[in-house]
């Protein structure tokens, strides 16, 4: 692969685990060897160490962020609410909203992936939801393996002239779905750039000063060595990095 020479430093926050008894911080492998093949970027793990992290200082040493998919939910208080289902993981939480609001007030690019998206919704003011059953499963049966949950898919329509479908030029693509939160209210300021068939936002975009903001429900690091869409969201990624960087 060809490196630029001076590649943009993506920032990837942690979740908490415990592992032996004590609390690590971990990312799973997929969430960065995607964008450091297919953003073109260095990648560099953020600690979710919550009020310890001088975020604005950061968020200046960072040309951009990523907000992860896990395992963990946001807690309800982070958006208002008062009922919804663990696991929490309130360090992720307070690092994860902390930083993306100093990486946007910088002008910063921050990009989310489940999770992250929901993250971000909150990020903008917005609450999240425990899905309802509707006309559309947003999670595979359990039990089922690892590949069999996320071949677990649905289609979802692009909102055109949006951010996804000029940069696909297509008007719906077939998503991974692993999720059982999603968005109730949409945050201020956000643009919908997707939705399901039972009309869940499942991606949206912004443009905060200089500040690009994309997040997607779904998965694509799953399966970005595969899938030329999922690449895609990995490439708008690190030109948006690079835009910053420059």
């Amino acid at each position: 692969m060809n490196r630029s020479p001076a590649r943009p430093l993506l920032g990837i926050v942690c979740c908490i685990r415990t592992f032996e008894d004590e609390p690590i911080h971990r990312v799973i492998d997929r969430y960065l060897r995607a964008p450091a093949r297919f953003s073109d970027v260095d990648v560099v793990l953020v600690p979710a160490l919550g009020a310890l992290t001088d975020h604005d200082g950061m968020a200046h040493r960072l040309d951009g962020l990523l907000l992860t998919g896990s395992t963990s939910n946001l807690e309800p208080a982070r958006y208002g609410g008062t009922q919804g289902d663990g696991p929490f993981d309130p360090q992720r939480d307070d690092t994860a909203l902390g930083l993306a609001k100093a990486m946007i007030a910088a002008g910063k690019p921050v990009f989310g992936i489940c999770r992250g998206f929901q993250e971000l919704n909150v990020v903008f003011g917005g609450t999240l939801q425990q899905l309802a059953p509707s006309s559309v499963e947003h999670h595979a049966p359990a039990g089922v393996s690892l590949d069999a949950m996320f071949a677990h898919s649905h289609d979802v329509a692009l909102a055109p002239g949006g951010v996804i479908a000029q940069g696909l030029g297509a008007e719906a693509i077939c998503v991974n779905t692993v999720h059982f939160q999603g968005v109730d209210r949409l945050g201020d300021g956000l643009t919908i750039e997707a939705t399901a068939p039972d009309g869940l936002v499942e991606a949206f975009s912004a443009q905060v000063g200089p500040a690009q903001v994309l997040a997607v429900q779904w998965h694509p690091e799953w399966d970005a060595e595969t899938n030329p869409q999922s690449r895609w969201f990995f490439s708008a990624l690190g030109a948006a990095l690079r835009a910053s960087a420059a």
